[in-house]
């Protein structure tokens, strides 16, 4: 017989019993599947925010599959589709209240001084390494946009050297308050009406006003004219309830920095 038949024949023996071991293997050690884990993920939007409070989407479809989450803590991906969600699982959805990033700075170029000139990397977290970032506020928003480039939904820009965010296309998913190394950026209720702190620092009033025009101060008028009690000082800087608060206007209009708005 040719040798180079006898060569094909063996060749082609041995994938044909490969192939059939392959075939063998693949059903008997196949990973099954939870058809309903498939269900719920393909309905998540693929953020892996960890907004949920798990590791990402496939945690999440998976800890909703076992009954140890419920539905409705998917920030990004909205009422309509956690209402799928609560019909793949048959169980009513309780959803959480729609949240937006907040960033707790007022400090714009036109406001805020800076104390060096930074010719390094173009990142937050980097000029933050060097005594605490360029400006001279060591609480303010560096401006650098790690936070602008943590959204995956273009919702957040850096305006005059602070981040702005954009309340119609935020989904509260918390990338860029986690990207923001001053941890100046929370989620706070979106459909309400109650007026915000813009600052974050806590330096004493002198302080704070020597370098930056429109830095809380501490001085406690904003708590002592508003009717609700919902204005607190804690460590030289002012803190608003949201659920106290009734967005009457009175702290905004008593405050002397002009750090509180509605």
């Amino acid at each position: 017989m040719n040798p180079i038949l006898i060569a094909v024949i063996i060749v082609s023996a041995i994938g044909l019993i490969a192939g059939l071991g392959l075939s063998i293997a693949s059903v008997l050690m196949a990973v099954k599947t939870d058809e309903k884990v498939e269900a719920l993920r393909a309905e998540l939007p693929g953020a892996n925010c960890g907004a949920c409070g798990y590791s990402g989407c496939d945690g999440y479809a998976e800890a909703l599959a076992k009954g140890e989450a419920k539905p409705g803590a998917c920030a990004p991906g909205g009422a309509e589709m956690n209402a799928k969600l609560g019909e793949i699982l048959g169980v009513a959805v309780e959803m959480t209240e729609p949240m937006v990033a907040t960033v707790k700075c007022n400090g714009t170029c036109d406001h805020v001084q800076n104390k060096m000139h930074y010719t390094g990397v173009s990142s937050c977290k980097a000029a933050n390494m060097m005594y605490g970032g360029t400006l001279a506020c060591s609480f303010g928003c560096l401006g650098f946009g790690d936070c602008q480039q943590a959204c995956q939904y273009g919702a957040i820009t850096v305006i005059n050297g602070k981040a702005v965010v954009d309340p119609d296309k935020c989904t509260a998913c918390t990338a860029c308050a986690k990207a923001c190394p001053k941890s100046i950026i929370e989620m706070m209720p979106k459909e309400r009406a109650y007026a915000k702190v813009v600052c974050s620092n806590k330096d004493k009033g002198a302080v704070a006003r020597k370098v930056c025009e429109v830095a809380c101060i501490g001085c406690t008028k904003c708590a002592k004219v508003c009717p609700h009690g919902a204005v607190t000082i804690e460590n030289n800087l002012a803190r608003i309830d949201p659920d106290k608060c009734t967005a009457c206007g009175a702290c905004v209009e008593a405050c002397p920095s002009k750090c509180i708005a509605l």
